[in-house]
């Protein structure tokens, strides 16, 4: 009877953590359907196909998130019969399953924003943010129908669970329950073991994020095996950061060039305007897609439009990484982020040659300007990090008048009290602004509503608004005495919401403008240039333009000088591989092997070149992937990213 009674609590958990199995594919089925535009996926078949794959995924999230609860619910005591265990069984396990099943429905929204799941990196971005509840309350009202599918599952999963009730009876024999129930526990928790790692093989690594891309062609379909929860606790006290050894470091001194000397001597040095637009993506400016040939395309950047006539501009430009702060690090110091964000990681808080260092032995005055809630998105720490002499936010703007109610100042009054803090400081300047309007929830200022109509995605009309806090600011920055030697460079931090399937493309997911402008033609910053650029090329390029000739540590190359030895690369991550493009060709590396190597042209990812046998220029890309990385990670963990010694 003993034995008996066991075996019907084991059937009940397995129901239990069968549940998990069949809520988590609910997930993965809203995961899909919210976000179809973004997989290539033909048809339901080949959907099934990635949710079995997902399985082994799920079974790791699962296995973690209810350790506590089959290990409690496995002991050898007769407490375990008893109904108030069982009731505190049952809170544990709706406590941490519903909490963490909760992360899978933040990313059916988050994802189309960071085109990857959500890690320990968000949990870091969200940390440095002070307007959490308010930003909670935003996001549960505008998607409210995603709130509303949460809530629906979770009262079917508890209906579920409570449809199949424990059986209490009186345990007579408690030596045999005990002992029968022992011999059990070791095998549940070895194939508990088996189930986190992924298999029982010794000779293999656990599963990890980088397995779920062994069963896709398309890169990003790799997304629907994973889930949320998985890759959060995979990434949790993971930095990535692991000196290699896959080349010698002349090969690196020699293809990388990570130490780079320019020669410029300007007659006198120019002020430096650094306009990082807030999820600005290519595809919104008109610009930077003439020639595409894109069907029906329509800008909504008209006066970045005709600044680009008079600018250098760069159409196939991409960003560096996935989220703002990773934007930071890489447009300042050449530092591009991962699969684990740099600025997040215990390696941040090291001297940091960067254009602030470089402009403040140059004698610079250098500020960062967001209308944020001072500390949010990690600015001020890593700009102190970096050097800034001064940070303006939301404390200095000190007009709570201008405040957009979720983010903060909106960017057309807060660029002007740039403008007028710019015509204050000593120059030469250096000052950084990050826009904050056109990010979700995508609101612009009612006195705007009818002039700013927009177009089919929600962002539309907060690039026209921001696109015209430009025009307001040049405006005003054109009746100032430190204009005409002020050089201006404009891009963005990363993508957002795509509307064109060009946009789409994996690659293109990465898709930022660049822009240099001066009215100076001194500098002479004009034309529309294709060759591959990207946000770690804008450091060594200022460098090159205000005339510091020193040695200094660059990844990037001057877009300005674009000298024959430096050859245009681009590296970046959708979260779980290095994505590389150097060449004619792409290159997908998930640390310690190629998955894929596709043509330049090849933007969705489409065909894999790895099945034939690499020529001469796939090998050089691959060896300058892995030289690249190399000393990323070295310089990074050997705290070697401060000016070099000469």
């Amino acid at each position: 009877m003993n034995v008996n009674f066991r075996l019907s609590e084991y059937r009940l958990l397995i129901y239990r953590i069968l549940l998990g199995y069949l809520f988590y594919f609910i997930a993965r089925v809203l995961f899909f359907a919210f976000n179809t535009h973004l997989f290539a996926v033909n048809g339901i078949g080949a959907l099934l196909r990635l949710c079995y794959y997902g399985i082994a995924f799920d079974t790791t999230a699962l296995l973690y998130i209810n350790s506590l609860f089959i290990i409690l619910s496995i002991l050898p005591f007769t407490i375990n019969a008893k109904p108030g265990y069982q009731k505190g069984l049952t809170i544990l396990y709706f406590v941490t399953n519903l909490i963490a099943y909760a992360t899978n429905f933040v990313d059916i929204i988050y994802y189309r924003f960071s085109q990857v799941r959500s890690t320990r990196a968000a949990l870091d971005l969200l940390s440095d943010e002070t307007n959490k509840k308010a930003l909670l309350a935003h996001f549960s009202w505008a998607y409210w129908y995603i709130v509303l599918l949460y809530v629906a599952c979770c009262v079917l999963w508890i209906a579920l669970y409570r449809l199949v009730k424990p059986e209490y009876k009186p345990i007579r024999i408690r030596r045999a329950y005990f002992f029968s129930s022992a011999l059990i526990v070791p095998l549940i928790l070895l194939l508990m073991v088996g189930g986190i790692r992924g298999d029982f093989k010794h000779s293999t690594r656990p599963i990890n994020m980088v397995d779920a891309y062994r069963h896709v062609t398309v890169p990003n379909q790799g997304d629907i095996i994973l889930n949320t929860p998985f890759a959060i606790f995979r990434t949790l006290g993971s930095h990535q950061f692991k000196v290699e050894n896959w080349v010698s470091q002349s090969y690196i001194d020699t293809n990388i060039k990570p130490i780079k000397q320019y020669n410029s001597h300007p007659k006198v040095r120019p002020n430096v305007v650094i306009i990082i637009l807030e999820s600005m993506a290519r595809e919104y400016w008109g610009s930077m897609n003439r020639g595409a040939n894109i069907p029906g395309f329509k800008s909504y950047t008209p006066f970045l439009d005709s600044l680009s006539d008079n600018s250098l501009i760069f159409t196939n430009a991409y960003a560096n990484g996935r989220q703002s702060i990773h934007a930071m690090s890489s447009i300042l110091a050449g530092i591009p982020s991962f699969q684990t964000a740099f600025t997040s990681s215990p390696y941040a808080k090291q001297q940091i040659q960067s254009v602030v260092s470089i402009c403040d032995t140059l004698g610079y005055q250098t500020s960062f300007f967001h209308g944020a809630a001072n500390g949010s998105m990690g600015f001020l720490g890593f700009g102190n990090i970096l050097g800034y002499q001064k940070y303006f936010g939301r404390t200095e703007y000190a007009n709570e008048h201008d405040f957009d109610g979720i983010w903060g100042i909106w960017d057309e009054p807060f660029f002007q009290f740039m403008g007028r803090t710019l015509s204050e400081q000593k120059k030469p300047f250096m000052a950084t602004l990050f826009t904050l309007s056109s990010h979700d929830p995508f609101r612009i200022p009612d006195k705007c509503k009818s002039h700013f109509t927009g177009g089919p995605l929600q962002i539309h009309k907060c690039v026209q608004y921001t696109d015209n806090s430009l025009r307001q600011f040049f405006n005003y920055a054109k009746t100032q005495p430190w204009y005409s030697n002020t050089i201006f460079i404009i891009t963005a931090d990363h993508t957002s919401q795509t509307y064109y399937p060009e946009y789409s493309k994996p690659v293109n997911r990465f898709a930022v403008p660049i822009l240099f402008y001066s009215p100076n033609l001194e500098y002479k910053l004009k034309g529309m240039r294709t060759d591959m650029a990207s946000q770690m090329d804008i450091y060594p390029s200022i460098v090159d333009l205000i005339g510091y000739n020193k040695p200094f540590r660059s990844w990037g190359r001057s877009l300005i000088s674009d000298l024959p030895n430096e050859t245009p690369r681009v590296i970046n991550s959708p979260g779980t591989v290095y994505q590389f493009m150097e060449g004619g060709y792409i290159y997908l590396f998930d640390g310690s092997q190629f998955t894929g190597i596709f043509a330049a042209s090849d933007k969705g990812l489409l065909k894999n070149l790895l099945h034939n046998a690499p020529n001469a220029d796939m090998q050089k890309g691959m060896l300058d992937c892995k030289a690249l990385i190399q000393d990323y990670n070295a310089k990074i963990v050997n705290k070697k990213l401060s000016a070099p010694k000469l």
